[in-house]
């Protein structure tokens, strides 16, 4: 994965902007992890790696705005296929309550492997699951598997301290205190957070709800993440339950909530955000408050559709996530942006959403929304974070008047030929570099179904 540099010859359909016209036939230069040339007849060192790009839309690397990577090990469970959200969630602690370290390893492995073949070169990941008798350093675990990647990996410190004695929906198991939470959130920050614009670690603190963190520990996060200079993100608006428990609990809707708790504001991202009213759309504009958007998740459970083409025009900032792999129930990030696209539409007709539109929340949004500078764009002087998609294949055939909007319109493959990252290729001819796929997946398999015996012997 550390090619000396690397040049893209001929490249067949170039999106460097998604509001600038696609270039053909154009060559791309890559040096210390950044785009340092692009133009016709370009010449690089004989060590540097030639790719012939002759049948290769480039796209600026995607980035997912919200994941949950253990939940990879329980996908299409019989038992919550047709569940609403707190249903669902109430059955599947009763699994989660088990993952151990291994798990939380091979599920990062799993998600970002996912990911990065379908074209997404950046991350988070919002890990609020914290059982009592899980041994090891979680954020550690993760960064060793994005490394080993070689993924842009910007994860969550989450948490949870509200259980089912409390009003909250996890077991006792697997919250923590508030003093427990706070203190490993400032260890992370000050181990794992780099604050430069181009990082492959940064790290964001992440309160999980409303309902499943206490009112002192979201407040207090969010001044602790103030102090340090991190990002903030919680679950918002995702279903009409989560703002009745709102009102129940505390006697005001969650944009209030989130005001009160400070966790509002342009450092600020929430996922889902279905069910804002009026006014609270306009507290999201003038706040700069950033939406990490979840189609597919939105759709398998029935939560709604968020208002994507009203907040696009008030000037808020949406991101596309493909949310946890229990609720999608996969990482397929170039179908999220396809799901996107086509979910406007069906709220607000054929114009709602373009493809480029799409593709710019994919890309450019996230990476504003996750707090990277020049990330997100394939122009020169940016991150070398790129996803290159083979179009001269059946699903694409009869496409090419616009090759760059059949990957969002076409295609039944949704696999790159190669993935950049930091100017590293990470995905080579279709095949993750930095893992064996055919050992992941027994691995991941086996401790899938280990998770399920355990909650059958132990409940």
């Amino acid at each position: 994965m550390n090619e000396k540099g690397i040049i893209l010859k001929n490249i067949y359909a170039l999106m460097t902007d998604s509001t600038k016209p696609t270039l053909t036939g154009v060559d791309m230069l890559i040096e210390g992890g950044v785009i340092k040339k692009i133009g016709k007849d370009l010449n690089a060192p004989s060590d540097y790696r030639t790719i012939d790009a002759s049948h290769l839309v480039v796209l600026p690397g995607f980035v997912n705005t919200h994941h949950h990577f253990y939940q990879t090990l329980t996908r299409n469970l019989p038992a919550v296929q047709d569940a609403k959200l707190f249903d669902w969630l109430v059955y599947l602690y009763e699994v989660w309550k088990y993952i151990d370290e291994e798990a939380v390893y091979v599920s990062s492995l799993l998600a970002m492997t996912e990911l990065l073949k379908t074209g997404c070169t950046c991350s988070t990941d919002h890990h609020y699951l914290y059982p009592n008798n899980f041994k090891g350093d979680l954020m550690a675990t993760q960064f060793k598997a994005s490394d080993e990647l070689g993924m842009r990996f910007s994860p969550t410190r989450g948490s949870m301290s509200l259980s089912k004695k409390d009003g909250g929906l996890p077991p006792d198991t697997c919250v923590q205190t508030e003093e427990v939470i706070l203190e490993d959130s400032e260890r992370c920050i000050k181990t794992f957070h780099d604050p430069s614009p181009m990082a492959m670690h940064k790290i964001v603190l992440a309160p999980c709800s409303p309902f499943s963190v206490t009112k002192r520990c979201m407040l207090e996060s969010s001044r602790l993440a103030r102090k340090y200079g991190v990002r903030l993100h919680t679950h918002l608006c995702e279903t009409m339950d989560e703002e009745n428990q709102c009102k129940a609990m505390y006697g005001i809707r969650p944009v209030e909530l989130m005001q009160e708790c400070e966790l509002i504001g342009s450092d600020v991202f929430y996922a889902h955000g279905i069910w804002f009213n009026d006014e609270e759309l306009k507290i999201l504009a003038a706040t700069g408050s950033h939406i990490a958007h979840c189609p597919s998740s939105n759709m398998r459970l029935g939560s709604g559709i968020c208002r994507t083409r009203e907040m696009l025009d008030l000037g808020i900032n949406i991101g596309i996530a493909v949310d946890g792999s229990a609720s999608n129930d996969s990482s397929d990030m170039l179908g999220e942006i396809r799901n996107a696209m086509l979910l406007a539409r069906v709220k607000y007709g054929s114009t709602a959403l373009t493809a480029r539109e799409a593709l710019k929340m994919g890309s450019e949004n996230g990476a504003k929304l996750l707090g990277f500078d020049k990330v997100g764009k394939a122009e020169e002087g940016w991150a070398a974070d790129l996803a290159l998609f083979d179009v001269s294949s059946l699903g694409y055939a009869g496409a090419q008047s616009d090759p760059v909007a059949a990957l969002v319109f076409c295609g039944y493959d949704h696999s790159t030929k190669y993935t950049i990252v930091n100017g590293s290729v990470v995905v080579d001819g279709g095949k993750v570099v930095g893992v064996n796929e055919a050992e992941l997946i027994e691995k991941a398999n086996k401790i899938s179904a280990e998770l399920l015996k355990k909650r059958e012997i132990y409940g």
